[in-house]
């Protein structure tokens, strides 16, 4: 039987770190003529490779200056993010939950990996992983579905046995595009929207009875 696995995302699912991205994005691309709210942020932004940001954003500018204003705006979030997240409400409970149930959790993101490794640090969790995808060093990232297959493949887990927890739309269609059932994070977007996108439901807090209730449906299966 294929393992069961939780898959996260982590920029505004394990954490709420998106109004420090809107702030470093402002701080950057302010230059440019591209100022952003959150709800422009969400719609727009969050969620999204870089590579693909730079071709809308900036698509006068060669692909290595995007390159070089990208990783300004990265260098930007960390220094604001260091030392100020925390972790989504039950976060720390479905982890423990997973732990005692043998169940493997996997991050898959579009963000940098230093940014992957400052937050989980951050939360303390780094070594509740079993891996850590990221998007960019992949051919494709979200929302091509390949960030999650590799997830399952590294897990040894079949996506009938796997659930997803994302907030962003480009996340839900890379997890749904790869057979897994996604829970949409209501961080950012409405539950509407989270469910127009492709999730399965959605949650506010990782601790919900609904959320418990569909990881043990997985575990059975």
């Amino acid at each position: 039987m294929p393992q069961c696995v939780l898959l996260f995302d982590i920029d505004g699912t394990l954490a709420d770190t998106d109004a420090l991205h809107v702030e470093a994005f402002n701080e950057v691309f302010g230059p440019y003529g591209h100022v952003f709210d959150r709800p422009r942020a969400a719609k727009e932004l969050l969620g999204r490779s870089n590579q693909s940001i730079g071709v809308q954003f900036l698509p006068d500018e060669p692909p290595e200056r995007r390159a070089e204003v990208l990783a300004q705006k990265e260098a930007a979030f960390r220094a604001r993010a260091a030392g100020q997240v925390q972790p989504l409400p039950g976060l720390m409970a479905l982890l423990d939950y997973a732990d005692a149930e043998a169940i493997p959790v996997v991050a898959v993101t579009n963000a940098p990996r230093a940014n992957a490794e400052l937050i989980l640090q951050g939360l303390g969790i780094t070594d509740r992983f079993k891996t850590v995808i990221i998007g960019d060093e992949l051919p494709h990232g979200k929302p091509h579905p390949l960030p999650y297959l590799e997830g399952l493949r590294a897990a040894g887990a079949g996506a009938e046995r796997a659930i997803a927890f994302e907030d962003s739309r480009a996340g839900i269609t890379s997890a749904c595009a790869a057979g897994i059932a996604t829970v949409g994070m209501r961080t950012n977007l409405a539950h509407d929207d989270l469910i127009a996108a492709g999730a399965i439901m959605t949650a506010k807090a990782f601790d919900e009875r609904d959320v418990f209730d569909l990881v043990k449906a997985r575990l059975a299966r």
